[in-house]
């Protein structure tokens, strides 16, 4: 599959005739897209496969593109997340009822975020599962709390982030200051082989696609429905902590909880601490079961 997918040139106007060039390939409907899993799940068919990664390399630039603060060749990262995309498609199972956007987003972003984790190994980036989420979600947390500018971020801002991810205020430090010189979007980049421009000459249509909004909507679904069966795993003074500390729009202080509960704020925060790892553990292991695939009932003779 990989020899015939379009591919990002050394040209200056590279990035933007691989754009128009995916674009020519049509969006899936739903039966359709059935069909084509079933005959490369069943038999194999390689055209079949063609199809079904083609209509879906839009949604490998529009996640690729969510990585671009990270000062890498944009090329480079498309690639990867067309990598996870045609795992996925190998994996794919449409008799379990998703789309093959909804399946295929995990793969694509695992496969980007793997290459990015490689390409930061120079930094000595960590490898635990925290502070992986750390790494991805600083800027995000930053944005959320108006900090985005260079230099130390506030105390405050920082015991929200450690709070909130799991991690220790010295890791955050640590890791804003190795993140600290990511670019704006008028800085200059390389964005393949030597092609120069700028972040914001790689920008796509920030509009929804069909298919995108649809993987979002099942995502979404499906993400609710593992954390509900995951929470089951807490009892219910840690299902009171987890929810009041991580799901709720107005988390309540480690303070308050220790009044509800009559016990220090410490014992509050590793009673959080130990519910997330449990929650997070199950949903690992959900998502897992997820992909597995279908065992295929034998023919009758």
């Amino acid at each position: 599959m990989a020899n015939t997918l379009p591919t990002i040139s050394a040209s200056g106007t590279g990035m933007q005739r691989y754009m128009d060039e995916i674009r020519k390939f049509p969006m899936l409907e739903p039966q359709e897209e059935y069909m084509l899993g079933k005959r490369y799940a069943e038999h194999d068919d390689t055209e079949a496969a063609h199809k079904l990664v083609t209509s879906h390399l839009r949604l490998v630039a529009k996640i690729a593109m969510g990585y671009r603060g990270y000062g890498l060749p944009i090329g480079e990262v498309i690639s990867e997340g067309n990598v996870g995309l045609m795992q996925a498609v190998k994996k794919f199972d449409p008799e379990k009822g998703f789309r093959l956007a909804t399946y295929a987003m995990w793969w694509i972003k695992a496969s980007i975020q793997e290459y990015v984790l490689r390409s930061w190994s120079l930094v000595k980036m960590g490898t635990t599962a925290n502070q992986k989420r750390l790494f991805f979600n600083l800027r995000k947390l930053k944005g959320k709390m108006k900090a985005l500018e260079d230099g130390e971020l506030k105390a405050d801002h920082v015991e929200k982030i450690a709070s909130t991810l799991g991690v220790s205020e010295e890791e955050v430090r640590s890791m804003n200051q190795r993140l600290s010189g990511d670019a704006s979007l008028n800085a200059p980049i390389r964005a393949a082989e030597g092609e120069a421009g700028q972040w914001q000459d790689w920008l796509v249509d920030e509009s929804e696609s069909q298919e995108e909004s649809l993987a979002k909507q099942d995502e979404l679904e499906v993400r609710r429905e593992m954390l509900h069966d995951s929470m089951e795993v807490l009892n219910e003074r840690e299902q009171r902590i987890f929810t009041a500390r991580r799901l709720s729009e107005n988390p309540m202080t480690l303070e308050e909880l220790s009044g509800e509960f009559d016990i220090s704020r410490e014992r509050v925060r590793q009673i959080e601490v130990r519910a997330f790892e449990k929650v997070q553990k199950a949903m690992v292991n959900a998502a897992k079961e997820l992909a597995k695939p279908v065992p295929q009932l034998e023919a009758s003779n």
